[in-house]
C-alpha cells in the first residue's frame, strides 16, 4: 500500500462502536493517512487465552496475521483496545516461540505459512508520532473543555505489549493538550471498568463505574475521553444506573471536532450534544 495504514477493524467497530470507525477515518485521511480496510479479517477472538498450551485459541489472530501477509503488508493497525491486545499477545507469542508457530502453520491447512513478520499496531501509537500534523490541523480549540483521560487495562497490559509506561501513560494527555483541552490528571485512568463482567456481573461493573465516573466528576470533568469500545460501553450505558450522566467520547470524535470534521455521534448513551453546543462547538 503506497499511503496510509491497513486497517483492522474486528467486530464492534461495524456495530456498536461504528461512531469511533467514523471519526477515525476522518480524522486518518485529514492527516493524510488514511486507514485501509483490509481485504479479508477474522474476529480475533475478543479474549486472549491465559493457557500456554492453547494454541488453537492463537488461530483466530494468527489468520488475520495471514491475511495482512498475503496482501503484501509489514504493518497492521487497529482501533479496539481489546483486538490490539489480542492480536499483539498472539503475534508476539508466534514470533518468540519457533515450535508454536510451527504447531500453527500445521494448523492453518487453507492458509499460506504464517512467517511472522507482521507487526500490530493501535491508533494511538501511529497518532503520538503525528503532533506536528496534528496541531496543524487543528481549527476549534477545544479550549473550554475540561476531560478526564482514560485508558482501561488492554493498552497497558500485560508488560510486554503496553503502548506506554504501565502506570504513567501520557499518549492521549498529549495529543489532548495539541487540540486545546483542558486535560485533568486521573489517577484512576489506567484502572479497569469492569470489562466483560457487563454480560453477566452487571453488579461489578456498575460500582466500578460510578468509582471512575464519580472522581472524575469530583475532580471537575466535564467528560471522560477514551480509545476502547468496551470501555466506552461500560462506562457510557452504566452512567444511567449512576446519578452521573457526562459524555463519553472517543479520543477521535474530539480530534474530529477539533479539526472542523462532520461526524456521526449516534451510539451514545449519553448524549453529548448538550455540552457541545455549550462549548460553542456544535450549532
Amino acid at each position: 500500500m503506497e499511503e496510509g495504514y491497513i486497517y483492522y477493524p474486528g467486530c464492534t467497530l461495524k456495530t456498536k462502536a461504528s461512531d469511533y470507525e467514523d471519526s477515525a477515518m476522518k480524522v486518518m485521511e485529514k492527516l493524510g493517512e488514511p486507514l485501509v480496510e483490509m481485504d479479508d479479517w477474522y474476529c480475533c477472538g475478543a479474549v486472549q487465552s491465559l493457557s500456554e498450551d492453547d494454541i488453537m485459541h492463537q488461530i483466530a489472530p494468527i489468520r488475520t496475521m495471514c491475511c495482512a501477509q498475503e496482501q503484501g503488508e509489514k504493518e497492521v493497525l487497529t482501533l479496539c483496545d481489546m483486538c490490539y491486545n489480542v492480536l499483539k499477545q498472539a503475534n508476539e507469542r508466534m514470533k518468540e516461540n519457533e515450535d508454536d508457530l510451527e504447531t500453527m502453520n500445521e494448523f492453518l491447512t487453507e492458509d499460506p505459512d504464517y512467517e511472522g513478520e507482521v507487526e500490530v499496531h493501535h491508533l494511538l501509537e501511529i497518532l503520538e508520532d503525528m503532533e506536528d500534523e496534528i496541531e496543524e490541523n487543528v481549527e476549534n480549540p477545544l479550549e473550554d473543555l475540561t476531560v478526564a483521560p482514560y485508558y482501561g487495562c488492554m493498552l497497558l497490559r500485560p508488560d510486554e505489549v503496553a503502548i506506554a509506561e504501565t502506570e504513567d501513560p501520557q499518549i492521549m494527555e498529549n495529543l489532548l493538550d495539541l487540540l486545546g483541552v483542558d486535560v485533568l490528571d486521573n489517577p484512576k485512568r489506567t484502572e479497569c471498568c469492569g470489562s466483560y463482567h457487563t454480560v453477566n456481573r452487571s453488579e461489578i461493573v456498575e460500582k466500578r463505574v460510578e468509582d471512575l465516573v464519580s472522581h472524575a466528576v469530583d475532580q471537575g470533568a466535564e467528560a471522560m475521553v477514551l480509545s476502547c469500545p468496551l470501555c466506552h460501553f461500560n462506562l457510557d450505558h452504566n452512567q444511567r444506573r449512576t446519578e452521573f450522566e457526562i459524555p463519553i467520547f472517543y479520543i477521535t470524535e474530539l480530534m474530529a471536532i477539533a479539526f472542523g470534521l462532520d461526524i456521526n455521534m449516534e451510539n451514545h448513551e449519553v448524549d453529548p450534544t448538550s455540552l457541545l453546543k455549550e462549548k460553542n462547538l456544535e450549532e
